[in-house]
């Protein structure tokens, strides 16, 4: 287990999910939800712990000082971007095991805000009600994928989404991760108290006490999306813990997302700068 030589203090932020290698054409990137969440989180004042799994591939150094609990694998979850025809498909080359509730520090087990960040089916799902203090955000993006023997990634039937959604207090999600499927949001918001869904650079939709309102964000130069999403997520829940209030969550979630997008990968994630500019509402 590698994890901060100090001793483990309390946290405010708990992410839990695979930090992820990603194969790119100059080589391996760190990567996954838990990766772009800590940061995100960390950038806005909060103390933060990840608990993953990791192989060593690469040094942690990007997420230092951030604490990481990382349970050793002989490989770590691994994906790979592949474009054909203008088409983007992912594949996974590798996963890593599964987290539950008895990998996560009993220091860690009272932090204020818990981040249920699957990419590959990793997270068990009954985790989602072993925090009854703390907001619970997920962002399922890894329960609604399966891969084939190739390792190829496609949507797929979520059979815990209704036990997940009506258990967790907020969900983002994407409509690439529901292929577009308006039926499966509207399924998901019924389960779900608090539902954001993104949609690339045409900015947010959010449902909440049955009503629905849509976020556009500032126009921006698109150099990198990675990790848009979960800066997005990250941002949307710590707002809403804040304020109690989902569309202001959702405004100031969605100005993050779109600055995040001028840079590539973990270079994305919000300066001190941004996060205050974006606190303040453009009348």
């Amino acid at each position: 287990m590698q994890s901060s030589l100090t001793p483990l203090e309390p946290i405010d932020y708990l992410v839990i999910g695979h930090l992820t290698c990603d194969i790119t054409s100059n080589g391996l990137r760190m990567g996954g939800t838990a990766a772009y969440s800590a940061l995100t989180a960390q950038a806005l004042g909060l103390r933060v712990g990840v608990v993953t799994t990791w192989g060593g591939e690469l040094p942690l150094d990007a997420l230092h000082p951030i604490p990481v609990v990382a349970y050793p694998t002989e490989r770590s979850t691994t994906f790979e971007n592949i474009y054909e025809d203008g088409t983007r498909h992912q594949v996974l080359h590798h996963l890593a095991p599964v987290l539950d509730y008895h990998l996560i520090p009993e220091a860690w087990r009272q932090a204020a805000i818990v981040h249920l960040g699957p990419i590959a089916q990793e997270v068990e799902p009954g985790l989602v009600r072993r925090f009854p203090t703390a907001l619970v955000g997920v962002t399922p993006q890894g329960w609604l994928r399966q891969w084939d023997k190739t390792g190829r990634i496609s949507p797929s039937e979520w059979p815990e989404a209704s036990f997940v959604l009506e258990s967790a207090s907020a969900a983002v999600l994407s409509v690439e991760d529901v292929a577009g499927d308006e039926q499966r949001i509207e399924e998901f918001h019924t389960a779900c108290r608090v539902l954001a869904v993104t949609e690339a650079h045409q900015g947010a939709r959010l449902y909440w006490n049955g009503d629905v309102r849509r976020f556009r964000p500032p126009l921006t130069q698109e150099v990198d999306a990675t990790g848009a999403g979960d800066i997005f997520a990250t941002a949307f829940f710590i707002r809403l813990y804040t304020t109690r209030d989902p569309w202001e969550a959702a405004r100031f979630a969605t100005q993050l997302a779109a600055i995040s997008v001028t840079r590539p990968g973990l270079a994305g994630i919000p300066t001190p700068q941004e996060t205050q500019e974006s606190l303040i509402e453009v009348i």
